[in-house]
């Protein structure tokens, strides 16, 4: 539990030292992990009961010990050296699959850099994360969701850059002989580049170190009161909510990962129920989807305990329901990637009115102050931006120093764009964020880029992209075009088209609107909460 303090009366949370820092790598906990409990279940493969493997593996129901686990990290650790160099860095590009996990521990023990990358990104996305984050190689599966993986990798291939097919990969690495002694790592080098897109639209890769990474993980589940569990993770690993909350706090606890190859709500609950699991981290509309689901089949969940949400704000109405349909207690947390992740989070102590309205207190060995413009912290109460400052924060954005500078102030705290009140006791509660970002199930996503997109339609003379609230995803992503008035017609699903074409599916909008004339403040600026308030009200001509 946090330290005891006396009541705040500025909205400033001193960091709480009473719990120490972790100084290790990812590879340096499994280690630990493989020694301790080598018997213990680490990895199970969930995968739905009609698919083939997605690696080409001979069974889609795969297990790992911790020692197995580990031997296969080290195994993947030696083949990377025999074709790379410590530091340099190595995409991955694909859904959850247990190489996935192999990889991530495998570069942590050969000293490279995983470089994270939604396999729902398209050629031109992905080119664009390979080349600025300097990757070196590119793993894949071969086939997604009817996406011809495969082919777009091998379309991206050049010298310099080594692409790397997942499937019958693991045999290789089996039978890998082992090389020199593996190279001893700084816990507090980097260890992963996650991007995450920016208001320009292209997106930035936020340098995370291990230190920061295990640290967070281990803070997360401690909070969470997490002991030995079995752990069920529908969460993509791109995320930090997959790699890091999920795979290291896991290995943290010694508790089994049941790694769930993409949501759907019968698989998640089938899982719970055939794994015993005690645990699982699910943004709120994956939580709506399972409740739904629950109700149209019988599933034995009696063994869940807890779920874990964030991304998103939790409504009270959802906590309750989880509550009392899922039978579990639910905590909710809140951060961002480039905190390595989290900075506040609830507990299951705290009273249900704490978690259903706020996200908590701030995790130990970190800074937390409400500030306004200039920096200065705010009175209790008041609205600011929430800022935070403490280990888990980034090294910076790779190769984009002045983006960094404009998110990393000078004095080490960061600015999180989101906006919140912190009461006396410390509570964070989020009110706000960022204006222009769109979070669609708990994927965040700028209207900057597909304005980018929309505008080298020849028809479409303006766009502007907004949020509209959804009641299952949060949001969805809207689009007010002004099209050329001597263009071909167009209609919305060629637009969508357009879109997909492009960027990743879920950015494409769902909804379209046109209009002649944009709201415009004083300075041109578009009045994109005017165009969100007169969709709302079905006062904006649809396309």
């Amino acid at each position: 539990m946090a330290h005891t303090i006396a009541a705040l009366r500025q909205s400033y949370w001193p960091a709480d030292g009473s719990r120490p820092l972790i100084e290790k790598t990812e590879g340096q906990v499994l280690q630990e992990a493989a020694r301790r409990a080598p018997d213990t279940p680490a990895l199970v493969e969930k995968l739905p009961p009609a698919w083939a493997s997605l690696t080409g593996a001979g069974s889609t129901q795969r297990r790992w010990t911790y020692a197995g686990l580990h031997q296969d990290a080290v195994a993947c650790a030696h083949w990377l050296l025999q074709r790379f160099a410590p530091g340099q860095h190595i995409c991955v590009w694909a859904p959850n699959v247990p190489e996935w996990v192999v990889l991530q521990y495998g570069a942590s023990l050969a000293g490279m850099v995983l470089v994270t990358a939604n396999p729902a990104l398209r050629a031109q996305e992905l080119d664009y994360v390979l080349r600025q984050s300097g990757a070196s190689a590119l793993f894949h599966v071969d086939r997604f969701r009817g996406s011809d993986m495969a082919a777009m990798a091998g379309a991206l291939a050049r010298p310099g850059l080594a692409v790397v097919s997942f499937t019958g990969w693991l045999a290789q690495v089996r039978v890998c002989p082992a090389g020199a002694a593996l190279p001893a790592v700084d816990p507090r080098g980097p260890a992963q580049i996650q991007y995450t897109s920016g208001t320009t639209g292209d997106p930035k890769g936020a340098l995370l170190h291990h230190m920061g990474l295990v640290t967070n993980a281990s803070y997360v589940a401690a909070r969470a009161e997490q002991g030995r569990e079995v752990y069920v993770c529908p969460m993509p690993l791109f995320h930090t909510a997959g790699s890091v909350m999920s795979v290291l706090g896991c290995v943290n606890t010694l508790s089994t990962l049941v790694l769930v190859a993409v949501f759907d709500p019968d698989l998640v609950l089938q899982a719970i129920e055939d794994e015993r699991g005690t645990r699982v981290g699910a943004v709120p509309t994956m939580l709506l989807a399972m409740l739904e689901q629950r109700k149209a089949g019988h599933y034995d969940i009696s063994s869940l305990k807890l779920a874990m949400s964030g991304g998103a704000p939790v409504p009270v109405a959802l906590t309750e329901r989880v509550r009392d349909e899922l039978g579990c207690d639910l905590v909710t947390v809140f951060g961002q990637t480039e905190l390595s992740p989290i900075v506040c989070q609830t507990s299951p102590r705290d009273s249900m009115e704490d978690k259903a309205s706020t996200a908590g207190r701030p995790l130990w060995n970190v800074e937390v102050r409400i500030a306004d413009l200039d920096g200065a912290v705010l009175p209790i109460g008041q609205e600011g931006e929430i800022q935070a400052r403490g280990y888990q924060t980034m090294l910076g954005y790779f190769g984009q120093p002045e983006a960094t500078r404009q998110t990393l102030l000078s004095d080490g705290w960061l600015r999180t764009g989101d906006f919140g009140v912190m009461d006396e006791r410390g509570y964070c509660k989020v009110t706000g964020r960022s204006k222009d970002v769109i979070i669609r199930g708990g994927e965040n996503i700028y209207p900057a880029q597909v304005e980018t997109v929309l505008m080298k339609h020849p028809a479409v003379a303006d766009v502007a992209v907004f949020g509209m609230p959804d009641a299952h995803w949060g949001e969805q992503v809207a689009a007010a075009v002004r099209l050329h008035p001597d263009a071909a017609p167009c209609t919305a699903e060629q637009l969508r088209q357009h879109c997909r074409q492009h960027i990743a599916p879920h950015k494409a909008p769902q909804h379209w609107f046109v209009c002649d004339a944009f709201p415009l403040t004083g300075s041109g600026k578009v009045q994109k909460f005017r165009l969100k308030a007169l969709a709302q009200k079905d006062a904006l001509r649809r396309l």
